[in-house]
């Protein structure tokens, strides 16, 4: 099993910054890529952005290319969010994931976090 502890979230005015972090414990050696993804109300969950372990590969969103960062830190089991110039429709609760290949559908990952709400007012 693998756990997963997101932390960051918060309320912030619209082009203001926040950073999310994911940390993973457990059985981690069987995942090989970390990704982000967020729910607004009454919409389903969507890819943010996701980062794989070995090499650093970044894949991202649209809708948040530009303006959001996708960063890991090793030693710590640690992956990051950093995201900038927030919109209000960023606004959502956002879950970290892992899995072992890179997917951009919630149901290809085998593991996730409690979630993380971010509010973003205009």
């Amino acid at each position: 099993q693998v756990q997963l502890v997101e932390s960051g979230g918060g309320l912030v005015q619209a082009r203001g910054s926040l950073r999310l972090s994911c940390a993973a414990s457990g059985r981690t050696f069987n995942i090989t890529l970390m990704g982000w993804f967020r729910q607004a109300p009454g919409k389903e969950r969507e890819f943010v952005a996701a980062i794989t372990w070995s090499a650093g590969s970044t894949y991202y969103a649209d809708s948040v290319k530009a303006r959001f960062t996708i960063s890991r830190d090793n030693a710590k089991n640690t992956v990051y969010l950093q995201m900038n110039s927030l919109k209000p429709e960023d606004t959502a609760v956002y879950y970290c994931a892992a899995g072992r290949f890179l997917a951009y559908t919630p149901k290809y990952y085998d593991y996730w976090g409690q979630g993380t709400q971010v509010t973003v007012s205009s």
